[in-house]
């Protein structure tokens, strides 16, 4: 018997399940087809425009910063003038999304914008969130060309948009979505849930912030 079956055998045991056990294999494939919801807190329960306010106060507390525009054409002003007020290069690093593409990032006739994976040398990131969870101030972001993962991880700052209609009450909303979206049993390679900056805590408590990914994170919330 191998190291793993001998452990799989003390865990069956621990349960009271042989290893052909048909009963819990049912209650399994049963429950992965229903995919049923979790416990789902009151708190996110709201309507859209209250759920926006409880996303972006939720965001704020955990050292977010937030900046709200009307339409997604005001969305490259928008990060320019994040830069500027950060003293930061005028470029950012952003993936083949189509809603960002479509964006008018040629009227900000200084700011330079590089396509595709990151490699840790750029300063500034754009995503585009595929949604966000109000209860938290969490962005949820899918991996891909669109957005490509290590935009989230390696610039210094990273900006995210998100459109307001995205922002759903909970987790089990967003998990709904993506089920929906790519199909059922089907997931994107990567499913990254962001909640403010990259921070760490050292003996003393003091809280570092980049410790292992952005020190800085800026929502763009679209509407």
């Amino acid at each position: 018997m191998s190291g793993r079956d001998a452990i799989m055998a003390k865990v069956r045991a621990s349960v009271g399940a042989g290893p052909g056990d048909a009963e819990r294999r049912a209650a399994i494939e049963d429950r992965i087809a229903r995919a049923p919801s979790g416990i789902i807190p009151e708190r996110g329960k709201l309507p859209a425009d209250a759920r926006t306010k409880l996303f972006v106060k939720q965001a704020e507390k955990v050292s977010a910063s937030v900046k709200h525009v009307a339409s997604s054409a005001d969305v490259p002003k928008a990060v320019s003038n994040y830069l500027r007020s950060k003293n930061l290069p005028a470029s950012v690093r952003m993936g083949a999304d189509k809603r960002l593409s479509k964006m008018p990032w040629t009227d900000q006739k200084a700011l330079e914008v590089l396509s595709g994976p990151s490699d840790g040398r750029d300063a500034v990131g754009v995503s585009h969130a595929f949604g966000g969870i109000a209860e938290t101030g969490t962005l949820v972001m899918t991996s891909g060309k669109d957005n490509p993962s290590t935009i989230n991880f390696l610039p210094e700052h990273h900006i995210v948009v998100i459109d307001a209609k995205d922002v759903d009450g909970d987790m089990e909303a967003v998990l709904a979505k993506v089920r929906k979206k790519f199909g059922k049993g089907e997931m994107p390679r990567t499913l990254n849930f962001i909640t403010g900056p990259s921070r760490s805590g050292d003996i003393e408590q003091k809280i570092i912030l980049g410790a292992h990914g952005p020190r800085a994170l800026h929502i763009i919330v679209v509407g």
